[in-house]
């Protein structure tokens, strides 16, 4: 799966020589970390997180066949820590409160 992700990725970005590509697994679950070059980090999340969703959405079919779970990580280039792409198909918008008269 990890060779699938990172012909995926390299499509995408401009600089596909900078792509890595690596997961760890257990029984269960799947974690696939995507390291890209800064410029390229917009093209990968792609608009309101279309693009990476959608390649969320076929590593977690190819996981489900598998009986396991997936999880796709966007390691940001210039920060030592995560960002967690997590689902998110229908953003809510916060309810309003009733103005009071």
């Amino acid at each position: 799966m990890e060779d699938f992700v990172a012909y995926i990725i390299k499509n995408l970005v401009s600089k596909p020589e900078e792509v890595a590509v690596s997961s760890s697994d257990d029984q269960e679950q799947i974690c696939i970390e995507i390291r890209v070059a800064a410029e390229d980090v917009g093209k990968v999340i792609g608009r309101r997180g279309n693009t990476i969703n959608a390649l969320r959405t076929i590593v977690r079919t190819v996981a489900t066949r598998l009986g396991r779970k997936a999880q796709v990580e966007l390691i940001q280039p210039d920060q030592t820590s995560r960002v967690l792409m997590q689902e998110s198909p229908e953003e809510e918008a916060p309810e309003e409160e009733p103005a009071l008269t």
